[in-house]
This record gives structure tokens, C-alpha cells and sequence, in this order.
């Protein structure tokens, strides 16, 4: 008998590989990473074109994915759900990356790491109490004020190291834009997933961004010098579309059929702690002492308004 049967049962276990946590582990591993990546790319192109080439190479890796990989029968029986893998891909893809990519252009990675992966989950926490979802305990609602809290000082810390340039804090402001589009790119996980195979459904979320994507990038494509680009910055464009677009929306898509929205954003948090590696390695970045600040208070809130205290267990999710 296989190994990955149940003697007993005679049914399949699943395997490490499809474990949703070690899925989400890897997620959020490869978009730790993925901060600092770009914001290397934005060095040399301008914002909207190097968001074209992450999510344009990342939607052709997918729809290879789907020739090869996916499951035609189980595409044939999916429901008609157009409308809302379209939505998906306008919050999750072209907006996001849109206002993700141009702060890239205004302040550091390092800001980009900390606000977007540790608000997105208060957002779609508060997201899941107003459409009754969830409900607002104590440790939640302390949760949500703290996160509010925090994401005021970590703003005043940007203000305050800017010395006259309001760049930074403008760029800080675009991230907290992309938290809110990620969480409700996260809200409509389970409607995107109802009926159809994830891989499936990610490609399709993709390629609508893209689309959009391509058409807010075509005016700045001709300020790019191609020939000049250095093979560091494409293998690094290719890392970006393959690995924390392709492969990580992917399992994130999964971890959220999985587990629900808000299980699936817990993990979020680790974020953070790969982009400040990445981006204090790389690219020599830091945070002033108010910042920081601002940022152990937001994780703080943050982890409270999604856990409500208590790690949450693992239970399946369906479209409403």
C-alpha cells in the first residue's frame, strides 16, 4: 500500500507537501522576499512597468501551470464566477501592485514590509466583523485599537525622519492603500475558490490584473532603456513572477479554501521578520527608533485583533 494511504481507512492522508500550513509557511516566506526584490526592480524601471513585468511574467507562468497542470473536467463542471475572479484580480492584482509598486518608487521596502503584510489582517478582520462573519470580542476590538494605534506612531516616525521630504510618508500611505486592497482580495478568497480548482482561479485573478496592469505600464514602457538592463534585473524579475506571484498566490489561494480568510492572514505576520533580513542585508535599509516603535505596537494589535487571544484552529471554509 502507498504510503500516503490509510492502512485503516484505506484512504488518502495528505501529504507534507499539501499540509495548508506548510503551504502558508512557504507563502509567506517567498513574499518576505519579494519586498526588497522589488523594490530593486524599481531602481531601474519605472514603478508601473516593473509591476507589469512581476505580475505579467507571473500570469504567464500560471496559465503555463494550467496547460499542464490543471483539471479540464473540474473546470467544465465550475460555476460561472467571472464577476468575482474579475474583482479579485482588480483588488489583488492591478490595485494592489499598482499602489504597492509606486510607494515602492517613494519610501523603503523596509516600511513596505511591516505596514502592508501587518495591516492587511486587521483590515480583513474588521473586513469579516462589518459583512457578520466574525464577531467583535473584547480581545478583538482591544486588538483592532492598538493596530490603529500603532499604525498612527509608525506613521509620525516616517513624518518625523523625513527632514522636509514627504516622499517617504507618501510612500508609507500607498502601502496602507495596498493593505486595504489585500484585504479585500483576501474577503473574496472562498467566492473566487467556490467550485473551481485554486490554480485555476489564481490564474484567472492574474491575468484580469495584468491586463490592467499592461495598460496603466504602456505609456512609461518607452522611457525604458531594455539593452541596459543588467541580467541581475531580469533574473530577479523572474524570480519575482515565478516564486512570490506564480507559485506563492498559489498556496495563499489554498491556505484560504483551507482554513477561511482570516486563518489564512495569521501568517502574515512572519512577513516582517523575512523582509527586514532581506532588506537590512540587501539593501542596507532601517527604521528610526519611532518606527520601530510604531511597528511592535501594530504587530502587537494586529496578532491580538486576529487571534483574539486564543491561536485559531483549523476549519474548513465556503463562499457565503
Amino acid at each position: 500500500m502507498n504510503r500516503d494511504t490509510d492502512a485503516k481507512t484505506g484512504t488518502r492522508r495528505p501529504t507534507r507537501l499539501g499540509n495548508p500550513y506548510l503551504q502558508r509557511s512557504t507563502t509567506m516566506v517567498l513574499w518576505g522576499s519579494a519586498f526588497s526584490s522589488s523594490k530593486a526592480v524599481v531602481e531601474h524601471v519605472p514603478h508601473t512597468v516593473g509591476a507589469l513585468l512581476r505580475f505579467g511574467g507571473g500570469a504567464l507562468a500560471l496559465l503555463v501551470a494550467v496547460r499542464l497542470l490543471g483539471d479540464r473536467a473540474a473546470a467544465a463542471r465550475a460555476p460561472a464566477r467571472d464577476g468575482w475572479r474579475a474583482a479579485a484580480g482588480v483588488l489583488g492584482v492591478f490595485a494592489y501592485n499598482g499602489f504597492f509598486f509606486w510607494g515602492l518608487s517613494k519610501a523603503p521596502s523596509l516600511d513596505a514590509g511591516i505596514l502592508i503584510p501587518v495591516m492587511s489582517p486587521v483590515l480583513t478582520s474588521a473586513f469579516l466583523l462589518l459583512t457578520g462573519k466574525e464577531r467583535a470580542g473584547p480581545a478583538r476590538l482591544t486588538g483592532l485599537a492598538l493596530g490603529l494605534t500603532g499604525a498612527v506612531v509608525f506613521f509620525i516616525g516616517a513624518d518625523a525622519g523625513t527632514e522636509g521630504d514627504s516622499s517617504r510618508l507618501w510612500g508609507d500611505a500607498l502601502f496602507l492603500i495596498s493593505a486595504v486592497c489585500w484585504a479585500g482580495y483576501t474577503v473574496l478568497g472562498p467566492r473566487v475558490l467556490a467550485g473551481i480548482e485554486p490554480l485555476r482561479a489564481t490564474a484567472y485573478a492574474t491575468c484580469a490584473g495584468a491586463v490592467l496592469l499592461a495598460l496603466l505600464a504602456a505609456p512609461d514602457m518607452t522611457e525604458v532603456d531594455w539593452s541596459a538592463l543588467s541580467s541581475g534585473v531580469w533574473l530577479n524579475t523572474a524570480y519575482l513572477a515565478i516564486g512570490p506571484t506564480a507559485i506563492a498566490n498559489l498556496l495563499y489561494h489554498r491556505g484560504i479554501g483551507a482554513v477561511g480568510p482570516a486563518n489564512a492572514s495569521l501568517m502574515m505576520f512572519t512577513v516582517p521578520v523575512v523582509n527586514t533580513l532581506c532588506a537590512t542585508l540587501f539593501l542596507g535599509e532601517s527604521l528610526g527608533r519611532l518606527q520601530g516603535t510604531g511597528a511592535a505596537i501594530l504587530l502587537t494589535g494586529a496578532s491580538l485583533a486576529v487571534t483574539q487571544g486564543r491561536l485559531p484552529g483549523r476549519r474548513t471554509w465556503s463562499a457565503r
